[in-house]
C-alpha cells in the first residue's frame, strides 16, 4: 500500500474563494463536511439511514454530483474534492436546491479511501475528467494507475460499478488498458471497449461546449467481479 500512498488524487489548488462560498463553509460545513481524522465512516450514522453509497472523486464545482444526488435521493453520495471554492459552491447549491443526501471530504481521496471507507461497502465510484497530465514526463502523476484501481476495487461491493470519463483520448486508452489488467474488474461492455454515456451522468457545460467543437468524451464502466 505504500505505493498507493505516494499517489495524490489531485494537486491541491487553493484558488480564490468567494464571500458566498466562504459563508457556505461557515454556515453548513459543520453538518455536511466530514473529517478523515475521525476515522472509519459510519454511513448509517452520518446519513441517518442505510442506502447504497456512491463516491465521486474530484467533483470540481459539484454540478454533476449535485445533479445525480438530486435525481437519486434514495442513495447516499460522498464527494471528495481538494479544491476549497468547489466545496463551498457545492455546499451553497445543496442548500439552495434542498439536496441533503451528500457529504463531503475536502481532502485527498487516497487518504480518505484508505482510512475512512470500509472495504466492500460502495455501490459505485465515479471519477469524471481527472487531470490528464498531458505532458509525457508528467503522466506518472495520473490518478488512474494499477495501485489506485486496486484500492478502489477493495472498496466496491461485488457488482459495484467504477465509472470513469475523460476527454483525453490517450488517457482513455491508458485507463482501458490498465483496467483490463487489474484483477477483480470486468468491463461492463460486452465488446470490451468504451461505453456510451449513461443517462445518469449529466453533461457538464464544458462537455457540451467541447461536443459543439467536435471533441470526444470516453466513458468506461467496469464492474467488481
Amino acid at each position: 500500500m505504500n505505493s498507493v500512498n505516494r499517489i495524490r488524487s489531485f494537486v491541491r489548488r487553493q484558488g480564490r474563494i468567494t464571500p458566498s462560498q466562504c459563508r457556505a463553509f461557515e454556515t453548513y460545513g459543520e453538518h455536511y463536511i466530514l473529517n478523515s481524522q475521525d476515522g472509519k465512516l459510519d454511513v448509517g450514522d452520518v446519513f441517518g439511514r442505510q442506502a447504497d453509497c456512491i463516491v465521486e472523486i474530484g467533483f470540481g464545482m459539484g454540478d454533476t454530483l449535485l445533479s445525480q444526488a438530486r435525481q437519486q435521493r434514495d442513495k447516499n453520495f460522498i464527494g471528495i474534492e481538494v479544491y476549497r471554492p468547489g466545496v463551498g459552491a457545492l455546499l451553497a447549491n445543496m442548500v439552495k436546491q434542498d439536496v441533503g443526501n451528500i457529504r463531503i471530504y475536502n481532502e485527498d481521496a487516497v487518504e480518505v479511501l484508505e482510512h475512512c471507507i470500509d472495504d466492500a461497502c460502495l455501490a459505485a465510484v465515479h471519477i469524471y475528467f481527472p487531470d490528464p497530465w498531458p505532458k509525457k514526463r508528467h503522466q506518472k502523476r495520473r490518478l488512474i494507475q494499477t495501485e489506485f484501481l486496486s484500492l478502489l476495487q477493495k472498496k466496491l461491493k461485488i457488482g459495484g460499478v467504477l465509472h470513469l470519463a475523460t476527454d483525453w483520448e490517450h488517457y482513455a486508452e491508458q485507463m482501458l488498458t490498465t483496467l483490463n489488467a487489474t484483477p477483480g474488474f470486468k468491463n461492463g461492455m460486452a465488446d470490451g471497449g468504451f461505453s456510451p454515456r449513461p443517462e445518469t451522468r449529466p453533461l457538464t457545460k464544458f462537455e457540451r461546449r467541447g461536443i459543439k467543437l467536435g471533441h470526444s468524451v470516453w466513458d468506461l464502466l467496469f464492474i467488481k467481479s
